[in-house]
């Protein structure tokens, strides 16, 4: 079944979807681990695993494809993923969902930014005129090899124009068949009712620290009627706080003692990995290898 089958069920629920942001294959494993049933991948983690740099814009299509195509295979859950601008124009779009489709991924969300894009929450955004955007959205929407590969429209309006601006935008880009939309920005208990109630249709909110704001609960994003939520980097500056602890103990103690309490017990770690399952498997090669070879070897003397 294609992931997009799933994505939509889960959206159709009365209970909100609640989607865990994952910055690699082994952050997704462990949020499937606590019985997450779908998760969402950003563009400002990807950027920051993958270069350890600010998101403005940098990686490329080809890059998202692969590091999303890992995050996707490692657990088999739906996948919906940041797609920056659609990376040019209406024919990049469309290559951007064919190659998104092609790496297993149940749906992406598309911005109207100029290229290159920004962060939705830093300063010296600016969108496209929208007839520019509806066209990439017709394009993507085409573009599509299963009609349920899920098509999020993500307006940056708010925080450039107003909410009157993103709330026409939004209405628009429904009107056009976005599966989903997405106000950026809309972040604020009145906000986001006011977008859901305005613009039919699924709501996608986020919950992001990159606001500054401690953000909204699950319970008050689904009273203001949105479909899904997601939280987008608190996985990733999570695991950063980690790290960062663990690097400054070994440098100014030579040693781990201060830390060992928060690291993760190794067996813990090999079972979220499936060591067990992966040595089984080789077991299960070797021996119908060895089968193989004792059948074909003729006795001595024969």
């Amino acid at each position: 079944m294609h992931p997009g089958h799933r994505l939509r069920a889960l959206l159709d629920q009365p209970e909100i979807l609640v989607l865990p942001g994952v910055h690699d294959a082994l952050s997704a494993r462990l949020a499937q681990a606590h019985g997450f049933q779908a998760l969402v991948a950003g563009g400002n983690a990807a950027t920051g695993t993958l270069l350890g740099a600010p998101d403005l814009g940098q990686l490329g299509m080809r890059d998202f494809a692969g590091h999303y195509a890992r995050i996707a295979a490692a657990t088999g859950l739906p996948l919906l993923v940041d797609a920056d601008t659609g990376f040019g124009g209406p024919h990049n779009v469309a290559r951007t969902v064919r190659s998104f489709e092609q790496a297993g991924i149940a749906g992406l969300f598309m911005e109207d930014q100029v290229s290159p894009k920004r962060c939705g929450y830093l300063a010296g955004k600016a969108v496209v005129p929208v007839r520019e955007q509806l066209a990439k959205l017709s394009a993507a929407l085409d573009a599509r090899r299963d009609p349920a590969f899920v098509i999020c429209a993500r307006t940056d309006a708010l925080g450039v124009e107003g909410l009157d601006a993103a709330l026409e935008r939004a209405a628009m880009y429904r009107a056009a068949g976005a599966d989903m939309v997405f106000i950026q920005g809309a972040d604020s208990l009145p906000t986001l009712r006011a977008a859901c109630a305005a613009v039919p249709g699924p709501h996608l909110a986020n919950v992001s620290q990159a606001s500054g704001k401690d953000g909204l609960s699950v319970d008050a994003c689904q009273a203001a009627g949105a479909a899904a939520v997601m939280f987008s980097i608190a996985a990733l500056l999570a695991a950063t706080q980690a790290m960062d602890r663990l690097f400054a103990a070994l440098k100014r103690d030579g040693g781990l003692q201060a830390v060992t309490g928060e690291l993760m017990p190794i067996e813990a770690y090999n079972a979220l990995v499936g060591l067990d399952a992966a040595q089984e498997a080789e077991a299960r090669h070797a021996a119908r290898a060895e089968a193989i070879i004792a059948a074909a070897t003729v006795p001595a003397g024969a």
